[in-house]
């Protein structure tokens, strides 16, 4: 038996609207909450407002905020210091310092579901 979802949400930062929904409708139909974030400087600011995510999907090149600008800014508040950040990108071949992982795009479903299932239950 598999354990229910967290009740916390699971935060998506990516600049792409079709992959964002895609995520959002993969996610929410496997039961989970998802906020979705277009940039960096969106989701800092969104932050304050929300419930501690229990995973952030951070896309790597996009326009205002970059993945790596928002990430340095993430991992100095306190709060956030045990989230894990696992990287969407087809651009880098190590996650830089700060990001738990690297989800390669594009992804494959089954990978993306294995880790919500390891981050988020």
């Amino acid at each position: 038996m598999t354990e229910p979802p967290s009740s916390r949400p699971i935060l998506v930062i990516d600049d792409d609207p079709d992959i964002r929904e895609a995520v959002r409708e993969v996610l929410e139909f496997d039961g989970h909450e998802v906020v979705l974030k277009a940039n960096g400087r969106e989701a800092l600011e969104a932050l304050p407002h929300l419930t501690q995510p229990c995973l952030v999907l951070l896309d790597m090149m996009m326009p205002v905020m970059d993945g790596a600008a928002f990430l340095q800014h993430f991992r100095r508040i306190p709060d956030y210091n045990t989230v894990p950040v696992i990287l969407c990108t087809a651009s880098i071949h190590a996650p830089p310092p700060g990001a738990q992982g690297l989800l390669g795009k594009p992804f494959e479903l089954d990978a993306l579901l294995a880790i919500i299932q390891e981050h988020c239950h």
